[in-house]
Formats: structure tokens, C-alpha cells, sequence
């Protein structure tokens, strides 16, 4: 009886645990990474080189403005077989020739390990971009390993999606799954990096990601951002996921095309759908956005600070800045060619610099400090909410309308003197009072 007591218990904790797992919290996240944000790198735009030796020139203004995380686009070898071959075409990042070595585009290992120092004893945190589902067509492993690619019928090697520069990884093949952890492994040994970003990271098999955060994860914390919204891949290892819904709902609601209340329930589907702890990367831009749908600016026009401003500040965020937004860039970025960022002014700098050092400073915008929406006498078109741990109190006043809005926002707790956090000044709130807010306008207050 005692045995069969033990036995009952032992299996009530695994599934006790596996439910605390499924709906709460997962595990640890880097301890450095709850009030972090990501920084995208462009090497190949971010001079007129493309050198990481002048991208490191960069440092100090980028830690200045309050950037913590580093993440560049692939700095592996690019295939050139597949490439469309112009005279000026540079081929993708995401076609890898080879898993460990440094495109010499940018430079050498040499450098990447330099500038990878110089930057944490800086305070950076650093991340690269891993391509993990598909290899360039002359990467050495189609003629050394051709069973680690995906065949059809007929025994030729499968491209996807309509990417012709590229062939996609068999997952089923137990030495490639090994190559490829060893392969990961290699940049945090040998270089340090803190983590990835793992691009198409839902076309990979769930099981081997497991298997490779945990090897990961032997060696450090790593952080690992997947470009995917999967709940599913945080249940693996994955620290973040994309938030692309939102970036497509935020679209339509500067296009008219959405309702407030519709961005709402959007966002409360996400809470219930991603695990407690989630992290979750939110934007206005970032790479392939940038070149293939548009800037900010088109996609959001005045809205664009707007929108801004709730990425930085929403629940669970890990908000990332595509370089360039600082200056800021109104040009697509041309993805195979060289086009570099025009380095000219650095208008939209202090803006970011409010937003950073305010979540670097204030725990209430910690990703797993508590959000609740407010009521307000405009609903329809104001967005208003409350973020709050450890005492620490933040609202954010947001005019999702293309019109003036003059409302009240109907609850006790804003009752004080916060300071406007964009102003640089103490203000008087009380629920019994309008605010107004002209169209697209925003206010955070720090209630200190």
C-alpha cells in the first residue's frame, strides 16, 4: 500500500508539473533579458563597406541610445550557385555555404570574435541569425552528405517554398540533426555570442529544437528568438516569438480596415494563447518588412511614433528597432544589392533613447510585469492600459483615430502626478478629468 501511495503521488507531481507547464510558466529566461531590446543589424547596409570593423564604430551611439541586444542578419558564407547573377547581385544571407565561417563580405572570424567582445564589455548582449531548415545549394555538405536533404520522387533535392537558391534539410537524418547542433555550438564556444535567431524556425522539427536548446544551454543561458508565433515553440526552448498578427493589425487599424476593439481582441487571443512567461518580439520594422512591404512610413503613416510607443510598452514585449529607424530611414532597403543606411541625422534618436532607458530604469515594463486595459469614455478609438510590478507603476494613453480624442479614463488608479515621460515634466491625473490627445497621439506616464 505505502508503495502504491508513493507511486500515486510521484504521478500526480509529473502531472501537476506538466500542467503548470502547459499553462504558466516554462522556465528561466537569461536573467539579463526581461527589460531587454533587440537592436537588428543589416551588415551589409549599415556602411558603405559592410565591414564589422566599421559597423563597430557604431557601438558607443547604439549603447547611448540604451540598445541592449545585437542581433545580425546571417554573417555566414552566402551560396552563389542558384543566385540570379546580375553584376551587382550579393546573393541572400539566408542561403548558408558554409555553418562555420564568417562571410568575408563583412570580414573575418577574427573580427566577428573582436567586435563580439568589444560589445559585451560594453553591456551588449550579442545574437545572430541561424538558418537552420535550408542550406545554399553549393554548401559542402550537398557533396559530402547528400542524404541530409530533403529528395522528391524521382531523387532531386527539394528547394523550398520557391527559394531556388537554397535546399531544404531532412530532419529525419540523425547526423544532420548532430551537424547541426555542432554547428550552433560552435559560435557560442568559439565566438561567445548569447544566443539566435532562428529564421523559418516552425519549418524545423519541434523535437529537434528541443534537443538543441537543452546541448545549447550546457554551455550558457543562450536567448533564442524564434521568427515564428508558435506557442508551441516556447514549450521547446524558445525564450521569443514574433508578434506578427499584431504588426498586421496595427496596418490596419492606421488603414481604417480594423476596429479598436478589434485590436483588442487580437491582443487578448495572444495573452490566452502564449504560454505566462512568453516573451514576445514586437516591431514596426525589421528586415523583410522593410525591403518587400514597406517603411514605417508607409505602412503607418502618422501613427508611426504611435505604434512605436505600444511596442516598447506592451506585455510581454521584446521590442526590436531595424537599424536605421534612429535616423530615420524612409528608403526600402534593397535585400541583394548593396544600399546602404544614409548615416546623415539622427531625428527619431532621442525618441528611442526615452523608450529604452525608460525599460531599462522601470520593472512595470518588465516583459512579465501585469497589463490590464483601462476603460475610457472614447473606447472606440482610445487605447489606454496599465503595466505594474514591484510597485512600480506605468500607464500608457494611446489615440488609435486619425481624429482629436477628448475622453476621461474611468479608473481610480490614475489618480497622482506621474511624469510624462516625453514632456520631462510631473503632471496632474485624476479620473474625474478629460484628457485630450490629438490624432495618433500617445502620452506614457511613469507613476514614481
Amino acid at each position: 500500500m505505502h508503495k502504491r501511495i508513493i507511486g500515486f503521488l510521484a504521478l500526480l507531481f509529473f502531472s501537476l508539473q506538466t500542467i503548470a507547464q502547459s499553462a504558466g510558466k516554462l522556465y528561466d529566461h537569461p536573467s539579463w533579458s526581461h527589460q531587454s531590446n533587440i537592436y537588428e543589424v543589416n551588415l551589409r547596409q549599415y556602411s558603405a563597406t559592410g565591414k564589422i570593423k566599421d559597423f563597430q564604430k557604431h557601438l558607443t551611439r547604439l549603447r547611448q541610445m540604451g540598445v541592449d541586444v545585437l542581433w545580425f542578419m546571417p554573417i555566414t558564407p552566402i551560396g552563389i550557385e542558384g543566385r540570379k547573377m546580375s553584376p551587382s547581385e550579393l546573393g541572400s544571407y539566408y542561403a548558408v555555404r558554409n555553418y562555420k565561417a564568417v562571410n568575408e563580405e563583412f570580414g573575418t572570424l577574427a573580427d566577428w570574435k573582436a567586435m563580439v567582445k568589444k560589445a559585451q564589455s560594453m553591456g551588449f548582449k550579442v545574437i545572430t541569425d541561424w538558418v537552420a531548415n535550408h542550406s545554399a545549394q553549393d554548401n559542402h555538405w550537398v557533396r559530402t552528405n547528400p542524404e541530409f536533404y530533403v529528395k522528391d520522387s524521382i531523387g532531386k533535392v527539394v528547394s523550398p517554398f520557391d527559394w531556388t537558391d537554397v535546399y531544404k534539410l531532412n530532419y529525419q537524418n540523425r547526423r544532420l540533426r548532430d551537424s547541426m547542433i555542432d554547428a550552433m555550438r560552435f559560435w557560442v564556444k568559439e565566438t561567445g555570442i548569447d544566443g539566435f535567431r532562428c529564421d523559418v524556425a516552425e519549418e524545423v522539427p519541434e523535437d529537434f529544437w528541443r534537443e538543441c536548446i537543452a546541448e545549447l544551454k550546457k554551455i550558457k543561458n543562450v536567448y533564442m528568438l524564434a521568427e515564428a508565433e508558435s506557442p508551441k515553440l516556447h514549450h521547446v526552448g524558445f525564450d521569443a516569438t514574433y508578434g506578427w498578427s499584431l504588426m498586421g493589425m496595427m496596418s490596419d487599424v492606421y488603414k481604417g480596415s480594423k476596429t479598436v476593439a478589434q485590436f483588442d481582441s487580437l491582443l487578448q487571443h495572444n495573452i490566452h494563447r502564449f504560454p505566462e512567461d512568453a516573451h514576445r518580439m514586437f516591431f514596426t520594422s525589421n528586415h523583410d518588412e522593410n525591403s518587400w512591404n514597406g517603411t514605417e512610413f508607409e505602412k503607418y503613416g502618422d501613427a508611426y511614433k504611435t505604434f512605436a510607443v505600444f511596442t516598447q510598452t506592451m506585455y510581454q514585449s521584446i521590442p526590436l528597432i531595424y537599424n536605421g529607424q534612429e535616423v530615420p530611414n524612409k528608403k526600402r532597403l534593397k535585400f541583394f544589392v548593396k544600399d546602404p543606411i544614409e548615416w546623415k541625422e539622427f531625428k527619431m534618436a532621442p525618441f528611442y533613447k526615452t523608450l529604452l532607458q525608460l525599460r531599462k530604469k522601470n520593472p512595470a515594463l518588465s516583459a512579465d510585469a501585469s497589463y490590464e486595459r483601462l476603460k475610457t469614455s472614447h473606447d472606440e478609438s482610445v487605447f489606454s492600459f496599465i503595466r505594474e510590478k514591484n510597485g512600480r507603476k506605468l500607464l500608457v494613453v494611446l489615440n488609435l483615430s486619425a481624429k482629436p480624442a477628448v475622453f476621461s479614463i474611468q479608473d481610480p488608479r490614475v489618480n497622482g502626478k506621474p511624469y510624462n515621460v516625453f514632456l520631462y515634466t510631473n503632471e496632474s491625473v485624476s479620473d474625474k478629468q478629460n484628457i485630450s490627445l490629438e490624432p495618433w497621439g500617445y502620452i506614457v506616464y511613469d507613476y514614481k
